[in-house]
């Protein structure tokens, strides 16, 4: 090849190269040379169609190289090239004959050194701060006891087992496991479906809906952790609804996700202690509050009991309560009796009076003296009729009135004279029913309440000296003594008696009792004219 460009300075006749020979000779030359390089630059206009490829400048201050990976090798990446990211880059040299250019084909890409990673991550939490994702007013308390709780890990590690194991020996809880991977490009992406997947359970579906999210990975380098630092897991695990728990790393690792999450726990295994208690330390709890509350209700009980006691010391006993009353029932029950006694023989005295007041010779007395005067002022009423139609006749006749309205006031006067003559009548024999009726009572009473009375139902009255005895010492003080029977009176040793029984009063007969008839109308008085 250098000769043939030396014929073509001497101007001798050189042969002629199509383009596409002379782009084939180049590309030959460059891929000979450059079979395998490694370029250390800044990553410049990243593009990635749909594809899958992955194009990007690899530059530094003073020049440019285009460069481009392959869908698969840009798969297998375990980083997320950005712009600006300094990286190291090994591949192969090559020529691209459609643009005249040269570009290097990437087979493996890693981040120039710690520094640039951390410089990028430093970026990220200080766009992430800025929004507000780390306030820790945005994040919630873990739940005391979940129910089901929802873990995020790679199925096949060691993480799972210890988290597994940790929570069967404190509390044995329902764990659902959404396996990812852990590192590598795909951990980003599944992680976060993974979040968004159990954010997304409807509660009391099929599948239950975890009531917290644990998401773990074991210790690695920086590169191996690199998956928890991107955005979108940040960004997925700020926007989850349920408690979440990051557990990526050891103690000493420090990844986006911590920040963001509602609670960071140095291990996977100190995890799973954050997310239940130690059923043994609750029942010990359980049992020592119990033991509190039985040792506070006996003492309580003690207390009330004590204080019932020294109250009751102080109020008298109820027999003492009752010794008063009950003497004041047994005095008057004593005076019952004397006073029954008492009250009848009052009684019975104030009858006698009574009776005696209402003899049945005065009763007739009265009735006929008022029978008397009733017929007197009768006879004295047909006279004064008399001389008042004669009086009436005589005004008639002295005004020369007409004889139709005279007769008209006569009847009507008439009228009113049979009219009280009747009611007379019948309020005279209304009053002396009424009088026999009082009478026939009280002489009934009288004979109820006499003395007599009683002895006919097997009572006796003792006398003794003539006056009544009624105790043993007036009955041993006496001379003689005798006993009044309902048939007569007979001295103490049997012999006949000494006097008869007085005759009984004179029952007065009833009086019939007056038949429901409308008294008989007297008759119509004559006319005057």
């Amino acid at each position: 090849m250098s000769d043939l460009l030396d014929d073509a300075d001497n101007g001798s006749n050189a042969p002629e190269f199509s383009v596409s020979e002379l782009s084939g000779a180049i590309k030959r030359l460059i891929e000979g040379e450059f079979a395998h390089v490694r370029i250390r630059g800044e990553l410049g206009r990243i593009s990635r169609p749909a594809s899958g490829h992955m194009y990007m400048d690899l530059k530094d201050d003073r020049a440019v190289i285009a460069g481009v990976m392959w869908k698969g090798t840009a798969s297998r990446l375990n980083m997320r090239p950005e712009e600006g990211m300094e990286v190291i880059a090994t591949g192969r040299l090559t020529t691209f004959p459609g643009q005249s250019r040269y570009q290097l084909v990437i087979e493996e890409m890693r981040p120039a050194g710690v520094g640039a990673l951390m410089a990028m991550l430093e970026k990220r939490k200080a766009l992430l701060q800025s929004e507000g994702l780390f306030d820790p007013s945005r994040k919630r308390p873990i739940p005391y006891l979940p129910g089901v709780i929802g873990v995020v890990t790679s199925p096949s590690g060691a993480v799972i087992r210890d988290i597994l194991h940790r929570l069967r020996e404190r509390f044995p809880r329902k764990v659902l496991i959404w396996p990812v991977p852990v590192q590598g490009e795909r951990c980003a992406p599944e992680v976060t479906r993974a979040i968004q997947g159990f954010n997304a359970l409807t509660p009391g579906g099929a599948i239950p809906r975890p009531d917290l999210i644990i998401v773990a990975r074991g210790g690695g380098s920086v590169e191996d952790l690199w998956g928890f630092n991107e955005e979108t897991v940040a960004r997925a695990a700020a926007a989850s609804d349920i408690p979440l728990i990051s557990a990526v790393g050891h103690e000493t690792d420090t990844t986006l996700i911590d920040f963001v999450s509602d609670k960071r726990a140095p291990t996977p295994t100190a995890a799973a202690e954050m997310a239940v208690p130690v059923r043994m330390e609750l029942l010990s709890w359980a049992e020592d509050q119990q033991s509190r509350l039985a040792r506070a209700l006996t003492t309580a009980l003690g207390q009330r009991r004590q204080r019932l006691t020294d109250m009751a010391r102080a109020l008298p006993r109820p027999a003492n309560l009752l010794d008063g009353p009950r003497q004041r029932l047994d005095g008057a029950g004593a005076a019952l009796p004397a006073a029954l006694i008492r009250t009848v023989q009052t009684r019975r005295v104030s009858l006698s009076h009574s009776a005696g007041a209402l003899r049945p010779s005065l009763l007739r007395s009265l009735i006929a003296n008022e029978k008397r005067q009733l017929d007197g002022q009768a006879q004295r009423l047909a006279p004064a009729l008399s001389r008042t139609a004669q009086g009436k006749r005589d005004r008639l006749s002295a005004l020369r009135l007409s004889a139709a309205p005279i007769r008209a006031d006569l009847a009507r006067k008439a009228r009113d004279l049979r009219a009280l003559e009747q009611r007379l009548s019948i309020a005279a024999n209304a009053q002396t029913q009424s009088w026999g009726k009082a009478l026939s009572s009280l002489g009934r009473l009288r004979e109820t309440l006499g003395y007599e009375e009683t002895l006919k139902r097997g009572y006796a009255v003792v006398r003794g000296d003539g006056n009544v005895v009624t105790t043993t010492a007036a009955a041993r003080a006496a001379g003689t003594l005798e006993i009044q029977f309902a048939d007569g009176r007979i001295a103490l040793d049997g012999s006949a008696p000494i006097a008869p029984p007085p005759d009984p009063a004179p029952q007065p007969k009833p009086r019939p009792k007056p038949k429901s008839k409308t008294p008989k109308r007297p008759p119509e008085q004559g006319s005057l004219f």
